[in-house]
């Protein structure tokens, strides 16, 4: 074979595997038969917690299409919850995260926010897309293993979760590639609950003030650092 000819196969291979990253790294969009619960426009359908400890003030506001989480005062994070409850659902979101925060993606949640989560641990840092509780003792948690191999850092990365049953039933993809399908090995809600709120969550941190070097959440948190999230629909089952 000519060093052309192969030249040219290297090209299309490298071309190949570029398009494959491409079709990972771009969110599709809401997916059909999903329903939106956010407008882009304001936060009719959501109301910020006044009663969890992360914070009640919540700088959270609607800016070019997306809902953008920052602490305010610096330290004070908090939640934001649907005004309506959901029990088996398919949500669609897209999240971006700064570096140096944390927060989370709340499901089956109660006012306090008491619920089932999703971490999102800054840009797709350790620990972003595992299953864990919040406020909850949980008898089954999850890990992202292959977070990795499909995260795009500084861009917008999707999230499709999946949740049915009494004893919940929960499935995760991001980007399209599946994360993790656990079922639990009972209902862990206060008083077996079976339905809940869809919740966003901001972390606090434990410094008035930044901390040089510090990151979330013990030590400080990224100044003016924030999560921004888009395209929220769901499809009930």
């Amino acid at each position: 074979m000519s060093s052309y000819l192969i030249n040219l196969l290297f090209l299309l291979m490298f071309m190949l595997s570029i398009g494959s990253t491409l079709s990972i790294a771009q969110p599709e969009g809401i997916p059909d038969g999903f329903e939106s619960i956010f407008n882009g426009e304001d936060l009719t359908g959501w109301h910020i917690s006044r009663t969890n400890h992360h914070g009640t003030v919540g700088n959270f506001y609607v800016e070019d299409g997306m809902i953008v989480m920052k602490q305010y005062p610096y330290g004070q994070g908090g939640i934001i919850l649907t005004d309506k409850r959901y029990a088996d659902f398919e949500l669609y979101l897209e999240v971006k995260a700064d570096p140096g925060t944390n927060g989370g993606l709340f499901f089956r949640s109660n006012e306090t926010g008491s619920a089932y989560q999703i971490e999102i641990e800054g840009d797709g840092q350790p620990n972003t897309a595992n299953l864990i509780s919040e406020m909850l003792r949980t008898t089954t948690r999850a890990s992202a293993e292959g977070l990795q191999e499909v995260w795009v850092p500084g861009d917008w990365n999707s999230f499709r979760l999946r949740v049915t049953g009494d004893v919940p039933h929960a499935i995760l993809w991001v980007n399209g590639v599946l994360m993790w399908n656990v079922k639990m090995e009972r209902n862990d809600l206060i008083a077996d609950a079976r339905e809940g709120m869809i919740a966003l969550q901001l972390h606090w941190s434990q410094t008035p003030t930044p901390v040089p070097g510090g990151s979330c959440c013990a030590y400080s948190w990224r100044p003016d650092g924030a999560h921004y999230f888009r395209n929220i629909a769901i499809k009930e089952l």
